[in-house]
């Protein structure tokens, strides 16, 4: 039997590509399966600082953590706050800073109180070889049927980028618990770049975002090129979804009236979600944002993007990354139902402009607080800003 749990929210819209401060311009662009529109809040949610200290232990020395960028949170409700879990990273390493994840709280969903050492980091573990000394990166929360939080996050060892997870029951003391991918086809994927884990989940009651069961399965979206799928029966195992490509055959002609007829058989490959799009804003590559939610419509799903100028948007500067939206099939989570053709996130501010990865609006945190959706973004990979939507 299939779970699908619709969103408890009906007014799903949004403004697709509409321009800096012309939201009635653009009104014409929307479409009722998507959400939006999002207003900016002006200033940065989260900056960077260096009065914070860290001790690390591997390197066995102080670090200022936080001192070179913040950004790419995840964002939880639990009781009665915003919860971000943020990517920061200091000023030293082969890496140009090695990343670890930060928890910040707030009351309003603007104004954040930070704990002063982070919450998940690269430690003298069995996870060490896969985050040192890249570190943990670019977080995704969800929480599961019991409360448990679950984050995909990034570890990278300065070479290789792997997809792993971690729990919480408290969402400041975690468990590592290896690769995503680590068990899946015997290992056979342990060390295949992954990146960017969004779990399909829920809205619930009191702003939880639960992981939902499609039937009997969790299903994710990842990838940072095209975007696949994976499945998953504990939300800490996964198993990328494939598919069979049959080769064409091939002729050799080998004079006299002879030919050879070869058919090398089948190939396996993961399968496309959602690709890149010539002469679009996602031309040069799509990547998954926050946690994608089961809505009455669909599976409602905002992504990222990055733009080739040549081949993709001529509005935007080349390797921008905007954001658009997909609403995928439950009946099957890897069949597209509907697309964004224009972006309904772009970079626009200085603090959105110029930084660590300059034209970069990278969404990766949603929740629904106090009667608004809030969306958490990394702003050119060194702030975090915040836009919200009033249905």
């Amino acid at each position: 039997m299939r779970t699908v749990v619709p969103l408890a929210l009906s007014a799903l819209v949004v403004l697709a590509g509409r321009p800096p401060g012309t939201r009635a311009a653009a009104a014409e662009a929307l479409e009722a399966w998507m959400l939006g529109p999002f207003a900016r809040h002006a200033a940065p949610v989260l900056a960077p600082r260096e009065d914070a200290v860290f001790r690390c232990p591997v390197r066995n020395a102080d670090v200022r953590w936080e001192a070179k960028d913040v950004f790419n949170a995840a964002a939880v409700v639990r009781e009665g706050k915003v919860h971000l879990l943020y990517r920061a990273e200091d000023d030293v390493g082969r890496s140009a800073g090695t990343s670890r994840i930060g928890l910040a709280s707030s009351a309003d969903g603007v104004a954040f109180e930070r704990r002063p050492e982070p919450v998940l980091f690269p430690d003298d573990d069995f996870m060490m070889p896969y985050e040192w000394e890249g570190g943990c990166e670019d977080p995704r929360v969800v929480e599961s049927e019991d409360g448990t939080y679950v984050m995909t996050y990034t570890a990278f060892d300065g070479t290789t980028a792997r997809l792993a997870v971690a729990t919480s029951r408290d969402l400041v003391h975690w468990t590592k618990h290896g690769l995503a991918f680590g068990k899946a086809a015997g290992g056979r994927f342990r060390d295949l770049w992954s990146k960017s884990g969004a779990i399909v989940a829920a809205l619930g009651a009191s702003g939880r975002i639960v992981a939902a069961r499609i039937e009997g399965k969790y299903w994710m979206y990842w990838g940072e090129s095209d975007i696949f799928a994976a499945t998953s029966e504990n939300l800490v195992d996964w198993t990328p979804v494939e598919r069979e490509d049959v080769l064409v055959k091939r002729l050799t002609h080998l004079g006299g009236g002879r030919y050879r007829v070869e058919t090398p058989g089948t190939r396996t490959s993961f399968k496309v979600v959602v690709s890149t799009r010539r002469g679009r804003f996602d031309s040069a590559l799509v990547e998954p944002g926050p946690p994608p939610l089961v809505t009455s419509r669909g599976i409602l799903f905002l992504h990222n993007a990055s733009n080739d100028r040549l081949n993709g948007d001529g509005t935007l500067p080349d390797g921008a990354y905007a954001g658009g939206q997909v609403l995928l099939d439950p009946a099957d989570p890897t069949v597209v139902l509907a697309r964004a053709t224009a972006p309904f996130f772009r970079p626009e501010s200085a603090p959105e402009t110029t930084g660590q990865t300059p034209n970069a609006a990278f969404l990766e945190g949603l929740v629904f607080f106090q009667g608004r959706w809030l969306l958490y973004y990394g702003m050119a990979d060194s702030r975090i800003g915040v836009a919200e939507h009033r249905p």
